[in-house]
């Protein structure tokens, strides 16, 4: 048996080396058009900023150690031009031009995606960085820059930023949406946009480049960057060219589509990585997903497939992680945002944590943000950003969707403890306490965008904080009634609704508690002054 996969990295070298694992018969080739076919892409950046000070570290195989180990033919520098499945080849062109045809019985498509180029003048200027070949060039670039402009403020874009201001050079970042990483939600990424800032990025939000000139980039707010280079970090569209030739479906979102075992309108032919489209958690729908373990997943399933072991393919939930300047930026599953568009029901829970237990030497507070289905208790996505130990809880709660379990059921999770590593009652357990009280009606929340319209039709908002935490800043017309004299003051309290805060949601809702037994109509402002500060900007 021949398979043809086309296209290495993580998708075609995990279906390569597990499909030798499977069969040590099978003839397997690798057509990849670069020159490199499997390498540690995630740590590009990385090595643009020194982090990463030896680019070999970034090489994991090469053709000789593939063909050593696995047997594995690895052909460089050679381009799939076209699979003609009536003959049942695969057409190559090698670098010389020259063009043979290679016969088989699978072929695994993992091309990969190529980098977002819009027609902005000059854009031919604008470097991108995917492969080596892109890491190069613009490690060349830096030898002799002073100034750089990074167009794009998603993962790839804020990793370069950080990596150029590391290499000495000053950093401007233009972003088209008001914030940088689209999958955090507004009052999420504050502290994102505050690390970039007080380490020197010039931050440019909602603005778009107009043109990329000789020596600077002008945008339509009418601003003018200085930039000896520019970094295109747009975002990535499938490459879909040889499968739609071959008349193989693209599906919705752009990708290739593909059954529950990979394959596509051809039982002999499968996508996987970057330019397949996958299934989206949330609603069983189509999703381009663009990460290397969900690629090295695929391409390990596809290898099974082919090997006549049961596989399937599982919804994913596009969790990841970066790091932003000693910050730990996470998400998995579905934003607020999206949950809006969809007119999706649900519900925010917002906590700002220890990383561990705060007397022990070194804790840092973090902002960890729940949604989940009203209806049945399931988690819907979650995000955290932090100094440390956001990867943790990030990844618990991934398993935690992953193996079905509710908000709720995270309270009961049995997690280790010791001071150095966490609290007792783990941030994980403390989601769970919250999910469950509003689950039960013990305790109702208000989310911070929804002030506002509270108090138009009538609402009190009460600051349970210390008279010091209220003039250092305050809620405009909060009335100051710290929680420990509640009790005492409740007189003191207007008739109608009230919203309840404190710094982070703790003691306010220990007020809404002493309140609602009162007889009051009181609402926990979720999240507490901090998420409200941040989600407005105060």
């Amino acid at each position: 048996m021949r398979v043809i996969i086309i296209g290495g990295v993580a998708g075609g070298m995990s279906a390569a080396t597990r499909l030798r694992r499977l069969d040590e018969t099978a003839e397997i080739i690798v057509l990849e058009r670069s020159g490199h076919v499997s390498f540690a892409n995630c740590g590009l950046p990385y090595h643009v900023g020194g982090v990463i000070e030896q680019r070999s570290a970034l090489l994991l195989q090469t053709p000789r150690s593939l063909a050593a180990r696995f047997r594995i033919d690895v052909r460089l520098r050679t381009a799939a031009v076209r699979i003609d499945r009536e003959r049942r080849v695969v057409v190559a062109r090698a670098e010389d031009g020259t063009e043979y045809d290679l016969p088989f019985d699978k072929v695994i498509l993992s091309p990969g995606a190529r980098p977002l180029r819009p027609p902005i003048p000059g854009i031919e200027r604008a470097l991108s960085l995917r492969d080596i070949d892109d890491l190069d060039a613009i490690v060349s670039a830096t030898a002799s820059a002073r100034t750089a402009v990074v167009i794009g403020g998603g993962f790839i874009g804020i990793e370069m930023a950080e990596n150029l201001v590391h290499r000495g050079l000053r950093v401007a970042l233009v972003e088209a949406l008001p914030q940088v990483m689209a999958p955090l939600d507004p009052e999420m990424v504050a502290g994102v946009h505050q690390a970039l800032r007080s380490n020197g990025v010039d931050l440019h939000l909602a603005d778009q480049v107009t043109a990329i000139n000789p020596d600077s980039v002008s945008t339509k707010s009418g601003a003018t960057l200085p930039a000896d280079l520019v970094i295109a970090a747009l975002g990535v569209r499938p490459e879909t060219t040889l499968a739609s030739e071959a008349g193989l479906t693209v599906g919705p979102r752009g990708g290739i589509a593909v059954d529950d075992r990979h394959r596509t309108d051809d039982p002999d032919i499968y996508a996987i990585g970057d330019a397949a489209e996958k299934v989206a958690a949330l609603d069983g729908g189509p999703t381009l997903v663009p990460l290397a373990n969900t690629a090295n997943l695929a391409g390990r399933r596809v290898a099974d497939d082919i090997a006549g072991l049961p596989v399937h393919n599982r919804p994913v939930l596009g969790t990841a992680i970066v790091g932003v300047f000693g910050l730990q930026v996470a998400a998995t599953g579905t934003n607020e945002k999206r949950l809006r568009e969809l007119g999706r029901p649900y519900r925010a829970i917002h906590t700002h944590p220890a990383s561990h237990a705060g007397y022990y030497p070194g804790a840092q507070t973090m902002a960890l943000k729940l949604l989940v289905d009203p209806e049945t208790d399931a988690i819907l996505g979650a995000q955290g950003v932090g100094k440390e130990g956001v990867d943790k809880r990030i990844d618990v709660i991934a398993t935690a969707m992953t193996g079905g379990l509710t908000a709720s059921s995270l309270a009961e999770l049995e997690l280790a403890y010791a001071p150095q590593f966490g609290s007792a009652k783990d941030p994980i357990n403390m989601l769970g306490h919250v999910a469950d009280n509003l689950r039960s009606g013990i305790t109702r929340s208000l989310q911070w965008h929804e002030l506002d319209a509270a108090v138009a039709a009538g609402a009190t908002v009460v600051d349970v904080r210390t008279p010091d935490e209220f003039e250092a800043g305050s809620i405009p017309g909060a009335l100051l009634i710290p929680v420990d004299e509640l009790r005492d003051r409740v007189d003191e309290l207007p008739d109608g609704p009230l919203v309840v805060h404190c710094a982070v949601g703790i003691r306010g809702h220990t007020a809404c508690r002493i309140l609602t037994q009162l007889g009051r109509d009181a609402v926990n402002l979720d999240g507490g002054y901090k998420t409200w500060a941040a989600g407005t900007g105060a």
